[in-house]
């Protein structure tokens, strides 16, 4: 499971905000892509949201493979009217951010954080589902991944990590119905190689 690279900052009057990557998300995203590159995917899918369709594009493109969208995989977020990103906020001591770390997500997104969670494994366990013995990218949001790496590690939080623009989190699925937390937002592929600057994509943030 991977975590979309950095987006833009944007807020709306009228219908959902759904912004595409900031210019160092596009740098985050491309790295991402060299650094899967040896991985032999069977399949990369997506939220339908820009960000991360626009994060799966260069590593569908790099992996010879077609983007497989898939409307469960969106975020918490997917039908309001701003996008900051959540370090933005947490500096700028937004009154949203101490909600969402509160947990109070209906007051900020009116969402049911127990209804999210629940559609949000059984997203990721029809991936599985659907494409078994392969090794899938499944590029997708904070919310999501946190949802099921705590199903996985049995945790009751909302959130229990913080996942890192491009992160990858990787999971084992047996046959049996088992699963087994490999890997934690590993972002190794962001550290710069000699000669290139580095991306702030190993930045914590909360969603």
């Amino acid at each position: 499971m991977i975590r979309h690279a950095l987006p833009a900052r944007v807020e709306v009057l009228d219908g959902p905000a759904d912004p595409g990557l900031a210019p160092e998300g596009a740098a985050q995203a491309s790295q991402l892509a060299a650094g899967l590159a040896d991985d032999r995917l069977a399949a990369v899918v997506s939220s339908p949201m820009r960000r991360a369709r626009e994060t799966a594009d260069p590593l569908a493109s790099a992996s010879g493979l077609a983007v497989e969208t898939r409307d469960d995989l969106a975020e918490f977020d997917r039908a309001s009217s701003w996008y900051v990103p959540m370090e933005e906020l947490r500096a700028e001591r937004d009154p949203r951010w101490r909600a969402i770390i509160e947990g109070r997500w209906d007051e900020v997104y009116g969402v049911d954080l127990q209804t999210f969670q629940g559609a949000a494994v059984d997203a990721v366990e029809s991936v599985i589902a659907d494409h078994p013995g392969g090794r899938v990218a499944v590029v997708t949001h904070g919310g999501v991944i946190n949802a099921y790496v705590a199903r996985v590690v049995e945790s009751r939080k909302a959130g229990i990590f913080e996942p890192g623009y491009t992160s990858v989190t990787r999971v084992l699925a047996a046959r049996s119905g088992e699963r087994t937390l490999r890997s934690l937002n590993d972002t190794s592929h962001l550290r710069p190689r000699a000669g290139e600057p580095a991306t702030t994509g190993e930045r914590i943030t909360e969603r």
